[in-house]
């Protein structure tokens, strides 16, 4: 996140959750830092292993029971 962004929205949580002038300090300080942690760090995957994939036999659907359209129509 751009610093100076960050500067604003923590003066401004600051300013709202702040009680006194030290309070305000500790309150800016905090919301700074947390803004500064939030997509610092890489995201990380799951290895995908393929040996335990299971493997997809296709099927041959023309393979099955023949119905004739005479049967159906009545």
């Amino acid at each position: 996140m751009n610093n100076f962004l960050r500067t604003i929205i923590a003066g401004y949580g600051a300013k709202k959750l702040g009680g006194g002038c030290f309070g305000t300090i500790i309150v800016f300080i905090i919301i700074y830092y947390a803004l500064g942690t939030c997509n610092s760090h890489p995201v990380q995957t799951v290895p995908q292993h393929h040996s335990s994939l299971q493997k997809v036999h296709r099927t041959d659907l023309t393979s099955g029971p023949k119905i004739s359209v005479a049967a159906l129509k009545h």
